[in-house]
């Protein structure tokens, strides 16, 4: 692709906080709304195709479903509009009524369109999405009985996947929490022990549970977590993740996900901040910073957008899927804001526009699920399907509204943007 986009203006943050907002409640928000209530069997329907047709048979995945219940709560705490509290609602009562396991606890990973069990597992990366979406659903509509679930959930987390000898969490273990043979998220993830995919949204759902209900528990196990992704999966060398493992931490794959890597730079400074841990703080800076530069330096194509997967020789993957460009915004805004390095600031801006123009489907809406190296969308790609959610693009939003404000305050005030000198 061209380099048409590489040259922007430094972003006013004005205009640029209403194109954001329009996507996010014109677009995104509003897709979900009305495309995916599943009105005959309940809760959201399992898969949509490119050109809006639903397919009423789809299985559900808990990963679909805490996405959506995260990010309508999260939309209602910013918006106060009744009609993402009322998505938020439908979303946690089928979560509730139907992915929940009363006997053995947690939550099935798939349901079949009925919402009958298909895989029982328990996906530790599901897991952690439902403490996600409980602890926001939990800010947004004050509630003990959702707290109590998701502290719960924390529980069964640590009881059952804790590594105690090596630390971090193990992948999967069958639906009455024993071990099992069956890890990998999916058909293109390893079958190991350990993931930095896991490990990154235990981390996330850790975080927000902290905000909501700190307890000296989960300040360890947080403080920990952020040590073990340090320690052991963020490459010392390249800062790059490392994304399998076996228990003792041996790397056990070569690939590098560029997309994985800027949403774990925000990510890890997130955590260390809602802490509070001076000192973790202080060792988290230069690694989150350092990982946001080698996808800057490494990842991004001339058009703003981050490739998806390369190895040690060179980039793999040249397709851009749209997740990794939506982190992409927040990772480098979040590395200007750490930093006050401009060229942060730009990619953040190049990174959006190149998503307003190439992966926002304008004629059926939400976005496209990935585009070539040349702009070009893959319409047989799902809109809607187990890993298709609001959730990166909806949290996109609300990041870049929240953190645009706060630099707008800053700049107006004469203050500097930069957290850390």
């Amino acid at each position: 692709m061209t380099g048409e986009l590489r040259k922007v203006e430094q972003p006013e943050f004005k205009s640029w906080q209403q194109e954001i907002e329009s996507e996010l409640k014109d677009n995104i928000l509003s897709f979900w709304m009305k495309h995916t209530q599943d009105e005959k069997n309940g809760g959201f329907v399992g898969g949509i195709t490119n050109e809006l047709r639903a397919n009423d048979t789809a299985d559900k995945s808990l990963v679909l479903n805490a996405r959506i219940l995260w990010t309508y709560a999260a939309a209602y705490r910013k918006y106060e509009d009744p009609a993402y509290l009322d998505m938020a609602d439908r979303a946690y009562r089928y979560l509730l009524s139907f992915f929940c396991d009363r006997e053995n606890g947690g939550y099935y990973w798939l349901l079949n369109y009925a919402g009958e069990p298909v895989q029982t597992k328990k996906q530790i990366y599901g897991q952690a999405f439902m403490i996600y979406a409980l602890s926001e659903y939990a800010r947004a509509r004050p509630d003990e009985a959702v707290l109590r679930q998701a502290e719960q959930l924390f529980g069964l987390i640590e009881q059952y996947s804790y590594d105690e000898q090596n630390k971090g969490y193990i992948e999967a273990l069958s639906c009455n929490w024993e071990a099992t043979d069956e890890l990998s998220l999916s058909n293109t993830d390893l079958n190991e022990k350990k993931s930095m995919n896991t490990h990154l949204h235990v981390l996330e759902a850790y975080t927000n549970l902290y905000r909501v209900l700190p307890s000296e528990r989960l300040k360890d196990k947080l403080k920990e977590l952020i040590g073990t992704m340090l320690d052991y999966i963020v490459d010392e060398e390249t800062y790059h993740f490392k994304l399998f493992f076996d228990e003792e931490w041996h790397s056990k794959s070569h690939e590098i996900s560029y997309g994985h890597d800027i949403e774990g730079s925000w990510l890890l400074m997130e955590a260390a901040e809602v802490l509070g841990d001076q000192e973790l703080i202080r060792r988290t800076v230069p690694i989150a910073l350092a990982m946001a530069q080698a996808v800057y330096e490494e990842g991004v194509d001339t058009d703003g957008a981050v490739i998806n997967e390369a190895d040690s020789q060179g980039w793999t993957d040249t397709d851009k899927d749209w997740w990794p460009q939506a982190e992409a915004v927040v990772g480098f805004l979040n590395a200007y804001q750490m930093s006050g390095k401009e060229h942060f600031l730009q990619a953040a801006y190049r990174t959006w526009r190149f998503i307003n123009r190439y992966i926002v489907d304008q004629t059926n809406g939400e976005w496209f699920w990935k585009v070539n190296q040349a702009g070009e969308p893959d319409r047989k790609q799902m809109k809607v399907d187990p890993w298709k959610c609001p959730y990166h693009n909806g949290r996109m939003g609300l990041e870049v509204l929240e953190r645009i404000a706060r630099l707008d305050e800053q700049s107006n005030k004469g203050k500097g943007n930069t957290h850390y000198e």
